[in-house]
């Protein structure tokens, strides 16, 4: 009976040793939980921002945009409720994003600026960045316009929508265009049509 008792005693005392020293654990070590949010994109400097939410797709009905400059935001909504908002860039000093209320009067998958741009050489080396046609040259080199893909044309002087960088989210950076995040361009493209309005605030 005695050893019984003795094993008996020892299983107590290392299972009361188990909860004491739990109970003196920091708390994230005894528990973690994760917490998981929506697809989200961040900013390339950001653990915290996202760059964008979309939770428009399915969703039925027509759609519209508001471009606020001060914000440096886009908030698209699909019959008066809004389903996503993204980060822009728009125009810096000196290139001015016009304000109002547009429509989108054109779409292209694959378009160039035929302005703004870079002078390249025969083999496509860059002899010249941020170059602006029948401004700047080179010898031996023609001008190559910036790549602006899901673009989506608002006025008639060459102010859209387009895929393009966001390198300071909250800050513009554009020629006057309004830049999107590449997969959100690529979502707002998808769903509006030639016709969708734009309205761009102050």
């Amino acid at each position: 009976m005695e050893p019984a008792m003795n094993t008996a005693r020892l299983i107590f005392a290392l299972l009361a040793g188990c909860v004491l020293s739990a109970c003196q654990m920091p708390v994230s070590f005894v528990r973690q939980e994760v917490i998981r949010k929506p697809i989200l994109v961040q900013p390339v400097n950001s653990s915290s921002s996202p760059l964008y939410v979309w939770h428009g797709s399915g969703q039925p009905g027509p759609v519209r945009v508001t471009i606020d400059l001060s914000e440096q935001k886009a908030y698209i909504f699909r019959n008066s409720e809004n389903v996503g908002w993204s980060y822009v860039a728009t125009g810096r000093s000196g290139f001015r994003t016009p304000t109002g209320t547009f429509v989108i009067s054109e779409k292209v998958v694959n378009k160039r600026s035929n302005k703004y741009g870079s002078i390249v050489d025969a083999n496509g080396r860059v002899l010249r960045s941020s170059a602006t046609a029948g401004v700047h040259s080179a010898s031996g080199g023609r001008f190559q316009g910036a790549k602006m893909p899901y673009w989506m044309r608002l006025t008639s002087n060459g102010v859209g929508m387009h895929a393009g960088p966001i390198p300071n989210p909250g800050s513009p950076a554009s020629h006057g265009c309004i830049r999107l995040p590449y997969t959100m361009a690529q979502q707002l493209y998808s769903v509006a049509p030639t016709g969708t309005r734009v309205t761009i605030v102050p």
